[in-house]
């Protein structure tokens, strides 16, 4: 997938998925702008890739600054093609009957508010360009509840209904949004998963968990007409066919 010239917008780009998705893009020619709240780390990824990235430190669940990293990064690259809506937590992983009602809203303004906002923000650039892409990390969470995550599970639940919002809405403008769910994946969330000891997820061995690329590459291919069949759906990492389709092992 050759994405010489073309500008991706990753959030969450400091580490796991987020930033491995900095370096497969680039790898594939593609600017890269990266988001997240640590500067530092952001930096660290941008200055590894080169002149093809810029770092932009950003609080998804803020609209005027997820709106301010689009035009930064329109200002260096001259465009947008596609969004990566990658920046997600879990923590605190708690019973909902114990949880704390800031905590639990803090997770809601993450998980979801924070993609509204990058989608809310990225539209009108995309419609205005004839198109691109919108790619969204999803969960097997969003589609069955799982014990102390109700805080996820809600958020995952509400981003993949936005996936086909967005598609219902703008996908006959050449808006193509699709979700990823790629099961788990080895990052801090799943040390902090496993850190719970709370539900069956915590207890699965390191091994259990594919590594950062695989989510990643697939979301490259996302970018290829392949994927176009899956507009306004979820593809999850868990199909042997997506793995064959995507190249991997």
């Amino acid at each position: 997938m050759d994405m010489t010239g073309k500008t991706v917008m990753i959030t969450g780009a400091s580490r796991g998925i987020g930033a491995e998705a900095a370096r497969v893009f680039a790898g594939a020619g593609a600017n890269v702008a990266l988001l997240a709240r640590s500067a530092d780390a952001i930096g660290e990824v941008a200055g590894e890739i080169g002149a093809q990235a810029i770092a932009i430190p950003c609080d998804v669940s803020r609209y005027w600054e997820v709106e301010a990293a689009v035009n930064a990064t329109i200002a260096a690259f001259g465009g947008l093609d596609v969004l990566i809506n990658n920046a997600g937590v879990i923590e605190p992983v708690a019973h909902l009957a114990n949880a704390d009602p800031d905590a639990w809203s803090h997770v809601i303004d993450i998980n979801l508010k924070g993609v509204f906002n990058g989608m809310r923000a990225a539209l009108p650039v995309m419609q205005k360009a004839g198109g691109g892409s919108i790619l969204t990390i999803s969960s097997g969470a969003a589609h069955g509840p799982v014990e102390a995550w109700s805080h996820y599970c809600a958020s995952k639940a509400a981003v993949a209904m936005l996936t086909q919002c967005v598609d219902k809405e703008n996908g006959a403008e050449g808006i193509r949004a699709i979700g990823l769910s790629p099961g788990t994946v080895a990052t801090q969330m799943q040390r902090e998963i496993k850190a719970s000891g709370i539900n069956p997820v915590s207890q699965l061995a390191w091994e259990d968990h594919i590594p950062a690329d695989w989510p990643a590459k697939a979301l490259l291919w996302m970018c290829s007409t392949q994927a176009d069949a899956y507009c306004g759906q979820e593809i999850s990492l868990r199909d042997d066919a997506i793995r064959d389709a995507v190249g991997l092992a």
